[in-house]
């Protein structure tokens, strides 16, 4: 599944982003993100590797042969040395289109950004395209039900302002089933690691959970840009827009911030404006 948005007036010299979604580890986003820049390539297009994740998985190591890699930038911090993506590597090689793996990562301390998808808009700014990987669970607005879901509070997320404003998402799907016998075989982990994720995140229940965020996410995504592209046709020919409004108030207490990402997603689907509004504690509120 994929949804794509058209070029928008005045985006010509902004790099295009494509996201490739999955739902786990394993299920080919880096093997199919990896595929098109072969394909690319091979059509005479300008393409880099600014970072790949290799995981020790010989199938998509495989897939980098032939294309051109931006070396990492080494860092220390706190007496141990750490790769990062080269952006300034990058920008100075401005190469057509960039490949970058993991786009939710954090970087190390020391980095000039704290987020590598911030590194990213600075390439989209600079006018280079980038093909990009992400999971859905570190989607910002789904982090409290990727809890209720897994019993694990992701860490590092996304905002989704940047997933919707991506030119093209690509769901990248793989069944639980087969996922699990991928990780039998040791495709996605070493035999020890494998075992491990079978008992806690990677278990079907949990995977089917993950997987059907994602189809619906991209199916949301696919409605966006069709709400988009339908909002900059001729008054005749686009539907009415709806004039729903969201309001949430919060206050200091614990699950604030988990009530402000639901409204806000739900004001998504809705395509509706959102407000919060803060309510300090001890005031008194009265209706007329």
């Amino acid at each position: 599944m994929s949804a794509s948005s058209p070029t928008e007036p005045g985006r010509a010299s902004r790099g295009r982003l494509k996201v490739y979604l999955g739902y786990a580890a394993g299920v080919g986003k880096t093997y199919q993100m990896l595929d098109e820049g072969q394909a690319l390539r091979s059509r005479g297009e300008d393409v880099v590797i600014g970072y790949f994740e290799p995981h020790g998985r010989k199938d998509t190591i495989a897939r980098t042969q032939g294309l051109e890699m931006i070396r990492r930038r080494r860092l220390k911090y706190r007496g141990s040395e750490f790769e990062e993506m080269d952006t300034a590597a990058i920008l100075a090689r401005k190469p057509a289109i960039c490949l970058v793996d993991e786009l939710p990562h954090t970087n190390v301390p020391g980095a000039e950004r704290t987020k590598r998808w911030e590194d990213v808009l600075v390439l989209l700014e600079a006018g280079i395209e980038v093909l990009t990987t992400m999971n859905i669970q570190h989607l910002e607005s789904l982090n409290d039900q990727v809890l209720q879901i897994t019993g694990i509070r992701v860490r590092e997320t996304v905002p989704d302002w940047l997933l919707h404003e991506a030119d093209e998402v690509v769901m990248v799907d793989l069944t639980p089933r087969a996922l699990l016998n991928r990780l039998t075989r040791g495709v996605v982990y070493p035999a020890d690691k494998a075992r491990r994720a079978m008992d806690y995140f990677f278990k079907e229940s949990t995977l089917v959970a993950l997987r059907e965020l994602a189809l619906r996410e991209t199916a949301h995504e696919v409605n966006v840009r069709f709400v988009n592209m339908a909002s900059r046709l001729p008054p005749t020919q686009a539907a009415t827009a709806g004039s729903e409004r969201l309001l949430v108030f919060v206050t200091e207490v614990e699950g604030a911030s988990a009530l402000v990402r639901r409204a806000r997603r739900v004001a998504d689907y809705l395509a509706a404006e959102c407000y919060a509004v803060y309510v300090p504690e001890g005031n008194t509120w009265s209706a007329r």
